[in-house]
């Protein structure tokens, strides 16, 4: 049994997400940080649907009536245990009636903390992932508040140890983000020039922003005609033009349909560096092809694999 002694600003139970149900009105949810979620998991040996806890921004608090095994990923939210600092992107045992406190992130915006088995709350459409706004999944639909108990699942996979992640495999999380993007599918809906700027020029993350998409600020983007459309399938990481011509990037908790034009998509794998974007960060896009995507996937799914391989080798 865990007990959460501080809530932190906003923190969730999340998995790989609700798929299969967008047709439905279902938002897909999830870990917005897929590979720090990702990474999480293989670090403690879980499945790779397990649920872990998603902490934005501020940190919470935990005590631990039993030993876990766990692992801490992502934004540097100056973790403590018992009172002594803990390394991020690192996996270690938190001692019976041992106290894990995390603060305000210094580098990030988002912080992953796995347990081996996962955390067990109810499947809501085959996913533990909380959407706070539809009040469904992860634990009673919302965000964790003092007093909560969490229990521990039986969702791992193989044994492994502590250790610390290989720097190489560390993102880093610059204050300006590079974002790489596929045109369409109503990329025609803009003037040529506007294409132009929006690539050359940077936006601003606004206060706006959450897991239902970000919101920016920067150079208009101005539509030949109209800035409405049929409403269609919003997919995530659309970049979607409302008419005032700031861009809007659909995240985790999105809608399943929109009425506005969509410019283009985010590659999938820079995703997790968006969701580590604050307030006041500077977005840059850069035009990509298909294939340049597939790679980037095929390359970030050789790191997955890398690091199994490492948490699969045992001491010595």
């Amino acid at each position: 049994m865990i007990t959460t002694t501080q809530q932190g600003y906003f923190t969730t139970i999340q998995d790989e997400g609700r798929w299969g149900y967008q047709a439905y009105g279902m938002p897909i949810s999830g870990a917005m940080d897929k590979y720090a979620y990702r990474v999480a998991n293989l670090m403690v040996g879980n499945h790779r649907n397990a649920a872990v806890l998603e902490m934005t921004d501020c940190g919470a608090a935990f005590k631990f009536d039993e030993e876990q095994f766990v692992a801490v990923c992502g934004a540097d939210m100056q973790g403590i245990l018992n009172g002594k600092p803990i390394n991020n992107w690192s996996s270690f045992t938190v001692p019976k009636k041992g106290e894990l406190r995390f603060d305000t992130a210094i580098s990030g915006y988002r912080t992953y903390l796995a347990i081996r088995g996962g955390f067990e709350v109810p499947l809501v459409l085959e996913s533990r992932s909380t959407c706070s706004w539809a009040k469904v999944g992860g634990y009673e639909g919302r965000s964790l508040r003092q007093g909560d108990v969490l229990y521990v699942g039986q969702d791992s996979d193989f044994e492994t140890i502590s250790r610390s992640l290989e720097p190489k495999y560390f993102p880093s999380y610059a204050d300006e983000i590079k974002l790489r993007v596929i045109l369409g599918p109503q990329d025609t809906m803009f003037t040529k020039e506007a294409l132009v700027a929006f690539f050359e020029k940077s936006y601003i993350v606004t206060n706006q922003s959450d897991r239902t998409g970000y919101r920016l600020q920067g150079t208009k983007i101005k539509h030949i005609d109209k800035a409405e459309i049929i409403s269609d399938a919003a997919c995530l990481g659309a970049i979607q033009i409302p008419s005032h011509g700031m861009p809007f990037i659909m995240t985790a908790d999105h809608q399943t349909t929109r009425g506005f034009p969509k410019l283009g998509s985010v590659n999938q794998e820079d995703l997790s560096k968006l969701a580590q974007a604050r307030a006041g960060d500077r977005i840059r896009f850069v035009l990509s092809t298909e294939k340049e995507a597939i790679d980037a996937l095929r390359l970030e799914r050789q790191d997955y694999i890398n690091i199994l391989d490492l948490c699969k080798k045992s001491e010595g």
